[in-house]
């Protein structure tokens, strides 16, 4: 079901926030840094997976990103709820269920036997396909899902995730470049900011991370091994 009222979009960042801190998702160690997916460190690493094990969390947020999308976007702006492999399937899988509409989800490769497919599930010419994932950092890995979808002769010209680095100024470029729209419910600094609301964190690791959050990449060249 659609909810019919929620709250503003600064509330929403911050109720997101906040549930991701209290099921402890979020993690932040500025002294040993973790290494991200492209093989740079970071004092920051989040785990949306994690939502899928706290279901009134994950119902809530769902609603949210059911109604920043519709609010976006529009209410009647598609007709088919795709999720990226694996991460982003159940996300796709329940905003699916609250927009009554048909779900797919797209693999990172063809699976190299059968169909060879990419896209399963049933997506047609002409649909508009909703990319859900759980998170974006620069939006690059966004584009090998949407060109996969748009193979099919359906648009995708929309992504909404849960989390959104937002600290990449080129993120959104890469994206709009690409025909993309990106929604999304929070930023690190919203955690950061509830993090402090709540002293989640000792003082000197918050100023780590704010330090990074405002030029990653000279943070991440300082503190290569």
């Amino acid at each position: 079901m659609i909810p019919s009222t929620y709250p503003a979009q600064d509330e929403i960042a911050r109720l997101t926030a906040r549930m991701l801190l209290e099921i402890e998702a979020v993690h932040f160690n500025a002294r040993e840094p973790f290494t991200l997916a492209s093989g740079l460190p970071s004092p920051t690493y989040i785990d949306c997976r994690k939502l899928i094990s706290f279901p009134r969390i994950r119902s809530t947020l769902m609603d949210f990103l059911t109604v920043t999308v519709m609010r976006n976007a529009g209410f009647e702006a598609f007709d088919n709820i795709a999720g990226g492999e694996t991460a982003g399937i159940p996300f796709a899988a329940l905003v699916a269920e609250r927009m009554s509409l048909p779900m797919t989800y797209v693999r990172k490769k063809p699976k190299g036997y059968g169909r060879n497919a990419r896209i399963e599930g049933a997506m047609s010419e002409g649909q508009r396909v909703l990319l859900v994932e759980d998170l974006t950092t620069d939006g690059g890995s966004k584009l090998s899902f949407v060109d996969a979808i748009r193979d099919t002769g359906a648009t995708c010209a929309h992504t909404a995730v849960i989390f959104y680095y937002g600290i990449f100024p080129e993120t959104e470029k890469t994206l709009g470049d690409h025909g993309i729209t990106l929604h999304h419910l929070c930023t690190w600094r919203d955690v950061l900011a509830e993090a402090r609301a709540q002293g989640a964190f000792d003082s000197e690791t918050l100023a780590g991370v704010e330090s990074f959050l405002d030029d990653p990449r000279k943070w991440q060249e300082e503190n290569k091994k």
